[in-house]
């Protein structure tokens, strides 16, 4: 019963003066808001991330020829010419970890369709490139083996590419020019939107490695190997696999660096992941510091409460409150403040992150985890600012409060 009465104490000194504990709740209600805001934008974009990455395909592994070195100076990644297809070709053969080899071979150029054209990359790859991509085609077909054997001028669209050269018609079986070199339509792929770099997946036209290597780039050597784990427990395994066979087969010495760097997928949602955290943290203690100003300004406005009513507080004490009785009341009214902030702030804390997604169009995702951390750290901000203006109540020597005017 107690406890009731100085509850109904507190509601009523607040009560008193509206607007005053309202502006004091103000700035734990943008506090909040602002953590839930920030924290939901963190998540949202290493949702983004995290998609944007599992769209490069399944258990996914890349090789990439590795860097010259001439006179103590590197050139850089990418720059030896040491991956083949025979390389390729023992991998798929001698590696057990590995579900799926793509020969990668590249080139670009002005791709011409009637009085069309369009600017884009050409990506050699394998029959099984849309299997390791986990890519789909939306009409049409992929090449074949046999496509790939015989070296055949077919291609396969993204779509950008087949909106910007046959705007009216369907592209299948439409003949196309690369190079002044022709090739026919037979498919087009599903849409696949951007990848993780922001670069647009679907300006691009897939054809047969040896394709490419023969017809566009006329360079014998593999840009790159696209390699699919059986699983995702095994990327580690075929990572290890393919080192020791290509090490073996380039006549690597024991002590000597590879020619060749394995990227896994793994490694690469690794980094992402670490790199979006940071940015929701950053942003997670920025918006904190809106809480922190909040409860300095509940810790001001209880300080002037208690000057304000230090008679009253001596009234109290003379028919029998005790110190306990009045730190309890002072202390719930900035328990109440910050309760009530903190419910006000995750109704706006949501509706602002909605607003964000639908405005700006920017992925947000609202958790569990930030509405009880928001929320549990404005009621340690209501306690922490609201102790030492209960204590000092509490601590008044009646006498004293009593002639006070």
């Amino acid at each position: 019963m107690k406890i009731l009465n100085i509850l109904l104490s507190a509601f009523r000194a607040l009560q008193r003066n509206k607007m005053r504990s309202f502006l004091t709740m103000l700035g734990i209600i943008i506090g909040v808001a602002a953590v839930i805001a920030m924290l939901a934008i963190g998540q949202g974009a290493e949702y983004s991330v995290k998609q944007q990455i599992s769209s490069l395909g399944t258990n996914v592994l890349i090789v990439f020829p590795g860097s010259q070195q001439q006179g103590g100076v590197r050139t850089g990644a990418g720059t030896m010419t040491t991956l083949t297809e025979e390389d390729a070709a023992a991998i798929q053969k001698e590696c057990p970890a590995v579900a799926f080899v793509s020969p990668g071979a590249r080139s670009g150029g002005q791709v011409i369709a009637g009085n069309l054209n369009w600017g884009t990359s050409i990506e050699g790859g394998s029959a099984d490139y849309l299997e390791i991509r986990k890519w789909t085609i939306e009409y049409g077909e992929f090449f074949s083996d046999q496509d790939v054997k015989a070296a055949s001028k077919v291609c396969v669209l993204g779509r950008t590419v087949a909106d910007n050269l046959f705007p009216e018609g369907s592209p299948v079986g439409q003949n196309i020019r690369i190079r002044n070199v022709p090739f026919r339509v037979i498919g087009v792929l599903a849409k696949k939107g951007q990848n993780a770099m922001g670069q647009d997946q679907d300006d691009v036209i897939l054809a047969p490695y040896t394709t490419v290597l023969r017809r566009l780039s006329h360079f014998p050597y593999l840009r790159q190997i696209l390699i699919s784990a059986t699983s995702s427990s095994n990327i580690n395994a075929a990572q290890a696999q393919i080192t020791e066979l290509l090490r073996m087969r380039h006549k690597i010495a024991q002590y000597d660096s590879d020619d060749f760097t394995i990227r896994n997928q793994t490694d690469l949602a690794a980094t992402a992941t670490a790199t979006t955290e940071i940015l929701t943290i950053l942003l997670a203690s920025i918006a904190s510091v809106s809480l922190l100003v909040g409860g300095i300004g509940i810790m001001n406005i209880m300080l002037v409460s208690v000057t304000e009513r230090t008679r009253e507080i001596g009234i109290r004490m003379s028919v029998g409150a005790r110190g306990r009785d009045i730190l309890t009341q002072f202390l719930i009214e900035a328990l109440v403040l910050s309760l009530l902030g903190g419910i006000l702030g995750i109704l706006l804390g949501v509706a602002g992150s909605s607003a964000i997604s639908n405005l700006a169009k920017w992925p947000t995702i609202i958790t569990a985890f930030s509405i009880v951390l928001s929320f549990g750290f404005s009621i340690a901000i209501g306690i922490f600012f609201g102790f030492y203006p209960a204590r000092k109540a509490a601590m008044l020597n009646p006498i004293d409060a009593l002639r006070y005017e």
